[in-house]
């Protein structure tokens, strides 16, 4: 079901039916079979184009069309997922739904401080479902001190080659950091716990209803740990699960089922304040950009501002070994079919993750594609109307910063990588348009939370707490637009 079109009627198919002309029936012709065979080879043979003469004209010439060229486009190349229900939520409002009912202790996995950065990002890379460890003090413990996350290894491979921007009071702990790394001497996650950015540790009981996750998420916060009356933790429920759950049970729920129709520009859903990184910088800006300014993902776009891909911290795990060193010197746009090729591996076939909508597009179609690609934000880009008589997207004038690329870093190829192609040659980047907006996770759960009469914090509250403190730490061309800067979620 296509998530643009709206959800129709239970009766539209049988009223469409009753009213619809019978289809014309097909009349004998002098080439009939039911013609005798010497009468078929001595009359005339009527052309092809004559016997169409007397049929009435197709209905589809007084049909208006209903999509518009880039709309089928669009379905064609990037079909809706399914919507999988499951039965135990059905006929059950949302608010009487317990936190734990969302979770598994499968998603769960230990580390302790004195684990080393070696071990925990292996233990990382195998937990998939969650992408997080939980720190604790010692294996006898079940109390969380701490997470470690690919924002965290993000940190740590900036500090590693000598590429992190610390304040004056942390200078000499990023370089000792770097010379225990670079001669190979194991470090335990306690000693790099300075150099992480952490968000406060937000933990739920299971036994609580969702309304209580709703307005945490609503409010900015990424992930809450789950626990029991003990105080242990039985599992991890994050902004991503949860949206997930509604996309899925969005049937069960009217109160969310009747925004999915709605579009993003009626919704006044999102932001147009926003950051980008050129497809010509190299790799290192985007780590930077996404560590400063404590993003989970930043748009890649070309010298127009037209979206050519999307690089998150999550992609990291293909820079955890030596040999992927040189990627950090490559351009972004180098990274990003690195990223292709490994999905290509991965899933046995072509794959572009497609990372915008528009304006026009619905909340269904939006959700989708977040839930589809497990990503925490949808870069915003600008489209044509959808209808010859609605305007076509505004100029919103957004505050888009591009960090101007480093002309002082060479790039460095290695001879293992896949060559770099022209953007506009990548499949599906025709697709794309200029950048003006990105909707995230906490965007769409806040309006889940006030639509349905809860209260959620204001989400800059954690925006500014996942930034760096050390105003040296923030590039210039950064901190100089500031004031009009927001996309910290």
């Amino acid at each position: 079901m296509d998530p643009n079109a709206p959800y129709p009627s239970r009766g539209r198919d049988s009223k469409e039916a009753s009213i619809s002309p019978p289809p014309p029936q097909r009349t004998g012709s002098a080439s009939s079979l039911h013609k005798s065979g010497h009468v078929i080879a001595h009359s005339h043979r009527s052309s092809f184009a004559e016997n169409l003469r007397g049929l009435p004209p197709s209905p589809r010439n007084q049909r208006h069309p209903s999509f518009t060229q880039a709309a089928i486009q669009e379905l064609l190349n990037h079909p809706p997922a399914p919507r999988q229900h499951n039965p135990r939520f059905a006929g059950r409002d949302w608010r009487d739904v317990a936190i734990g009912e969302l979770v598994s202790k499968d998603d769960v996995t230990w580390v302790q401080m004195d684990t080393t950065v070696e071990d925990a990002t292996m233990a990382l890379l195998k937990n998939t479902s969650s992408n997080v460890v939980i720190v604790r003090e010692d294996p006898s413990s079940s109390v969380p001190i701490s997470t470690f996350d690919y924002n965290d290894l993000n940190a740590y491979i900036l500090v590693v080659v000598g590429l992190a921007n610390p304040g004056e009071d942390l200078v000499q702990l990023y370089d000792a950091i770097a010379k225990k790394a670079q001669a190979r001497i194991s470090i335990p996650l306690r000693d790099i716990q300075p150099i992480l950015r952490k968000e406060s540790l937000v933990t739920l009981q299971g036994d609580e209803d969702l309304p209580k996750a709703i307005e945490v998420f609503g409010s900015g916060v990424h992930r809450v740990l789950v626990t029991n009356h003990n105080s242990q933790v039985v599992g991890i429920l994050s902004q991503l699960k949860l949206l997930e759950f509604f996309w899925n049970e969005g049937i069960n729920f009217r109160a969310i089922d009747e925004l999915y129709p709605r579009l993003l520009r009626d919704l006044g859903v999102g932001s147009q304040q926003i950051i980008a990184v050129n497809a010509d910088s190299p790799l290192t800006e985007a780590l930077d950009l996404m560590n400063q300014e404590g993003l989970s993902s930043v748009a890649v776009v070309d010298n127009g501002l037209n979206v050519v891909g999307n690089i998150s911290t999550t992609d990291v795990r293909l820079l955890t070994n030596a040999t992927s060193l040189p990627l950090l010197q490559n351009s972004c746009m180098h990274f990003i079919s690195v990223i292709l090729t490994e999905e290509g591996v991965e899933k046995g076939k072509d794959s572009f993750p497609v990372f915008y909508v528009n304006p026009y597009s619905t909340l269904a179609h939006t959700v989708a594609k977040l839930v589809a690609t497990h990503s925490h934000r949808m870069w915003v880009v600008e489209s044509a109307s959808p209808s010859p008589s609605a305007p076509g997207t505004p100029s919103l004038g957004p505050t888009v910063l591009v960090p101007t690329p480093s002309s002082s870093q060479n790039s460095l190829t290695g001879g293992h990588f896949p060559s770099v192609p022209p953007a506009s040659t990548l499949p599906g980047t025709h697709l794309s348009g200029r950048l003006i907006g990105v909707v995230t996770l906490t965007d769409i759960l806040n309006l889940f939370a006030k639509s349905t009469g809860l209260n959620p914090s204001d989400p800059s509250e954690q925006r500014a707490r996942r930034r760096r403190s050390s105003s040296s730490s923030v590039r210039p061309s950064i901190e100089s637009a500031r004031a009009s800067l927001d996309i910290r979620r």
